[in-house]
């Protein structure tokens, strides 16, 4: 009889423990989306109380966005006042953002962008657009301050110090906050339904088994 201390030891078909992850609770999860609301409602407070964040400064955030739907509507005396208020080294700076990004759109055209680019005979870049520009000066701007608000609310100004304001309770807005939570709760809420179960007195048959369906506020009628 073979010794049992040569036998070779059984395979394991046993996985290595992993450890579990903890389902976030409904409450949780309503927490995180009321925490983001409040962000984002005290950013959209922020541009209410501070209008001037879409000043001139602010074409630099997309200069060929700015050049289509605001710069196309200006006199020549509104870019020179424009450039007047900026001084000398801010207009600079715009010119040359303004150019390198005309150059970079040409050397590598965006299918999905509403211009397009091309270099004239005289060497002049010039755009055409792809879809429907703004036809006025109000529908430009109101365009180019939609796409800058967005922006900033979905926290993509990398200039801007966005912890200031999310953490400062000064910009909160309680009646929307309310009703943003009364939306979150009752979103979210399932309808609970009571079994009452019915007695002989009662008179229990049916298609319910003897079962009534009762809802929170009186017997559910079908």
């Amino acid at each position: 009889m073979a010794d049992s201390s040569d036998a070779l030891p059984a395979p394991s078909n046993a996985q290595p423990a992993q450890t579990a992850r903890r389902p976030r609770t409904p409450g949780s999860a309503s927490a995180e989306r009321l925490q983001r609301i409040r962000v984002k409602n005290r950013r959209k407070r922020y541009l209410d109380l501070h209008p001037e964040y879409f000043g001139p400064s602010l074409e630099l955030a997309d200069p060929l966005l700015y050049d289509r739907l605001v710069r196309r509507f200006q006199s020549a005396a509104e870019r020179r006042a424009q450039g007047l208020a900026r001084g000398y080294s801010g207009r600079l700076e715009a010119d040359l953002l303004r150019s390198e990004a005309k150059l970079d759109a040409l050397a590598h055209p965006d299918p999905s962008a509403p211009l397009t680019y091309r270099r004239r005979a005289t060497g002049e870049i010039v755009s055409e657009e792809r879809d429907d520009a703004p036809r006025s000066k109000e529908e430009g701007l109101a365009r180019w301050r939609e796409v800058m608000e967005r922006r900033f609310l979905n926290g993509e100004d990398a200039e801007f110090e966005y912890a200031e304001v999310d953490a400062s309770e000064k910009y909160d807005d309680w009646a929307e906050e309310e009703r943003e939570r009364e939306e979150a709760y009752f979103g979210g809420e399932e309808p609970a339904w009571v079994l009452d179960e019915i007695g002989a007195e009662g008179g229990g048959g049916g298609e319910s088994g003897g079962r009534m369906v009762v809802g929170e506020t009186g017997v559910q009628d079908y």
